[in-house]
């Protein structure tokens, strides 16, 4: 079940990291962020990562599309906010 707190709570932090992603000139600092996003597709609700994923397995995940598929979950929350 997706909750409107769960939807709330994954686009506040989502956001916040992807805000300092995206001026970030620290390659450590882009690393850390990717790592606190993939520790917290972990724990987040799976029906709603199921649901931003579109079945893609590495959504979020990986480093080439890091920042493209932030901006789409980002976008994608806001829209059922």
């Amino acid at each position: 079940m997706i909750t409107k707190d769960s939807i709330e709570s994954t686009h506040a932090f989502l956001h916040q990291k992807y805000r300092v992603y995206e001026f970030s000139n620290s390659e450590t600092q882009r690393d850390d962020i990717e790592y606190a996003i993939s520790s917290y597709v972990e724990i987040m609700n799976q029906e709603l990562y199921a649901q931003l994923a579109k079945g893609r397995k590495e959504f979020l995940l990986d480093h080439l599309t890091f920042a493209r598929d932030m901006q789409e979950a980002i976008a994608e929350l806001e829209k059922q906010m």
